[in-house]
């Protein structure tokens, strides 16, 4: 869950150094990719589902 929160604020591109230095020493490199490609289909699926109600 913290791997989610780390990559959803990156999208934004909003973090805290303290927070980017506590989840670069407790994260694993495997979780944060995981995070980021789950994450990106996500917000891919979400874009795809809102351009095909608008354009019914």
């Amino acid at each position: 869950m913290e791997a989610f929160k780390a990559v959803f604020w990156s999208f934004f591109g909003v973090r805290k150094r303290s927070e980017y230095d506590k989840d670069a020493k407790s994260l694993t490199p495997q979780a944060v990719i995981a995070a980021g490609l789950v994450s990106a289909l996500v917000f891919v699926l979400a874009i795809f589902g809102i351009v095909k109600l608008v354009t019914r």
